[in-house]
């Protein structure tokens, strides 16, 4: 396995740090409050960055999302790039990849994510949808929305056939509550497993018995078809989440290193005290574990190797050593730590925000577990 980036992914990091470090400062994004940035997500439009995630791959988006963790830029990047572009590239028919890509190619078209949905809409035989799912990050700034549904079959809904609801957070990501009232979705990948035409016709080329087995066969198989591509899209979501995690964590760490550096105590600065040193140290080694793990399931997930063990492996690790992490690059900062107009405490908020999104760390590993014990490729 080799991490090393593509001259690609390189090229797209390099321009996505240039602009997320002339836009993204502490000024504007403290201005933004809760909202996304429009004017940077133009600029990334302009760059063709969002695009770009079509030829890097995930592990180019888990770079670009690294970058935007570092400085805690409030776009809709990663959301987009793995709910929408990804997942339709991957999973779409030709006709959806054909009318849905340019959008997401260009940034006119946001999508984001409905995930994990855990069987909260229903979906009906005329592909309308009905339930609520409490949480969606970036919902007031996206046009469409992918769904699961109770059987993991992915429905692309517009924002505008559903109600969305603003979830008043501390932190960012112009999120939203979504809540589908027979709303009309479109089934991503509808065209697998041969659709209804092709039961239908096996059951009149094999007779009342013969049609109801080939019917039969074809259910399960797109029953699999949906929950491989479920499967896959949730993985993909954790991988590229764990990216942007270890960005925040990078970003905080360097915020706490830049302020002990100079900040003294007793005439020494602080990061000349072996407490400081040890915890910065700390934080360092599980950034670099967060790191790795994305890394290693991005790299895994783009050669097509299973990489389900893996997302969750960085999962947990985004999780569980994200928190600590903000903690420390908070703590370092002393009383400065504790202002909620500091940097640092959005990387803070970020942090937090990305462990509760991903899931805590028991629930993460015991459904590692089981995964290794029912024998799934990892």
């Amino acid at each position: 396995m080799d991490f090393t980036p593509t001259e690609e992914q390189e090229a797209a990091r390099e321009l996505a740090a240039r602009i997320f470090g002339d836009l993204a400062t502490h000024e504007r994004l403290a201005a933004l409050g809760t909202d996304t940035d429009a004017e940077l997500w133009k600029a990334l439009s302009s760059a063709g960055l969002p695009g770009a995630v079509e030829e890097v791959g995930l592990l180019g988006l888990v770079l670009l999302a690294e970058e935007q963790g570092r400085t805690t830029a409030q776009v809709p990047l990663v959301a987009s790039g793995v709910y929408g572009l990804l997942a339709v590239s991957s999973h779409g028919t030709d006709e959806q990849r054909a009318r849905l890509l340019p959008g997401l190619r260009d940034g006119t078209t946001v999508v984001t994510g409905a995930f994990p949905a855990a069987g909260r809409v229903r979906a009906g035989a005329d592909g309308l949808l009905t339930g609520t799912v409490d949480w969606v990050p970036w919902l007031r700034e996206a046009t469409h929305v992918l769904v699961p549904d109770e059987e993991s079959a992915l429905w692309l809904v517009a924002t505008t056939e559903a109600t969305v609801v603003p979830v008043e957070l501390t932190a960012p990501w112009a999120a939203g509550r979504l809540v589908l009232d027979g709303a009309q979705g479109e089934r991503i990948g509808c065209a697998e497993a041969g659709g209804e035409a092709g039961a239908e016709a096996g059951g009149k080329a094999g007779g009342e018995a013969g049609g109801a087995a080939s019917a039969e066969g074809t259910g399960k198989v797109r029953r699999e078809v949906r929950a491989e591509a479920y499967a896959d899209v949730l993985a993909a979501a954790r991988i590229a989440f764990a990216g942007l995690q270890a960005g925040v964590c990078a970003g905080s760490l360097a915020r706490a290193v830049a302020h002990t550096s100079v900040r003294e105590q007793f005439g020494r600065p602080l990061a000349t005290r072996q407490a400081v040193q040890l915890r910065a140290a700390d934080a360092h080694m599980d950034t670099e574990a967060i790191r790795v793990t994305a890394y290693e399931a991005a790299w895994r997930h783009d050669q097509g190797l299973p990489a389900a063990a893996h997302a969750l492996t960085a999962a947990w690790w985004a999780s569980e050593a994200g928190k600590r992490v903000v903690h420390t690059g908070q703590h370092l900062h002393g009383g400065m730590g504790a202002d909620l107009d500091h940097p640092v405490h959005r990387h803070f908020l970020w942090g937090r925000q990305l462990d509760a999104y991903l899931g805590c760390g028991t629930e993460l590993l015991a459904e590692l577990g089981d995964t290794i014990a029912n024998g799934e490729p990892s």
